[in-house]
């Protein structure tokens, strides 16, 4: 991975060589975890933080449980090519949909795993310097939950019949806007857009016990720790460098 990357306008690279989607930011330097052969899962015992913030009645989101990043196996698929050749062609495209289909749904997996009892997230990095959260565009009047779903199995899920991975959808942590047909996005609205071009949903995906990951080959899978993202959009963009705050509220169960 390289160590010297020049910097991109927040939330969208220059060019990035997979999908129709958006890269977040810039990857990391250190502390993450990078998947491309298979690893051996381990067993781990349970266990819960020992200084839990409130009692049990007074939790105020969803409980999460969250096993060790050794208990999952990871491969590789055939690559996923990039439709778009550049961030230009891409917000024509865009603009081009918007006036056949209207506003551009899409949703995006936050999917985690725990290091020490400390929870990272699954990122997927584009080329050597973006990376995103599992997701994408919807189709025309599709449902979130199945959409996600879809994208999750496209991009994440192995090609053999026999293994079929069965995704729960969680929670929606959060939604983002796109006021114009450019690489911006904000937690809201602005006050004087009445027809925003796309609105991002992220949902908490809860992983199960044990499941096998098939990634495609021209791009990686990394487990970042939180601290890592934290105040740092200019490395992670702003909607990623967000998720220490968005999951602030979720009570992590360490198994």
């Amino acid at each position: 991975m390289s160590t010297t990357e020049q910097e991109q306008p927040e939330g969208v690279p220059e060019q990035h060589p997979n999908n129709d989607e958006e890269a977040e930011g810039q990857a990391p330097l250190a502390t993450q975890h990078t998947f491309n052969s298979l690893v051996a899962p381990p067993n781990r015992q349970g266990s819960l933080l020992s200084s839990v913030p409130f009692p049990v009645s007074h939790k105020l989101g969803p409980t999460v449980t969250l096993y060790h990043l050794d208990n999952y196996t990871f491969g590789i698929k055939e690559a996923q090519l990039e439709k778009d050749a550049s961030v230009a062609a891409r917000l024509t495209r865009m603009k081009e949909m918007y006036e056949l289909e209207g506003m551009r749904r899409t949703v995006d997996g936050i999917m985690l795993v725990h290091q020490h009892r400390h929870p990272h997230v699954l990122l997927l990095q584009i080329g050597n310097t973006f990376f995103k959260n599992p997701g994408g565009r919807l189709k025309p009047g599709e449902d979130e939950i199945e959409g996600l779903k879809r994208k999750l199995t496209n991009k994440l899920a192995p090609t053999i019949n026999t293994y079929k991975p069965q995704w729960e959808i969680g929670e929606q942590m959060c939604m983002w806007w796109r006021p114009n047909f450019e690489t911006v996005l904000y937690p809201y609205i602005p006050a004087h857009i009445t027809k925003p071009k796309e609105c991002k949903r992220l949902y908490l995906v809860p992983l199960p016990e044990r499941c096998i990951f098939a990634v495609p080959k021209n791009l990686k899978l990394l487990a970042v720790p939180l601290f890592e993202l934290y105040e740092n959009a200019q490395r992670y963009g702003p909607i990623i460098s967000a998720l220490p705050q968005i999951l602030g509220r979720v009570n992590f169960v360490y198994m």
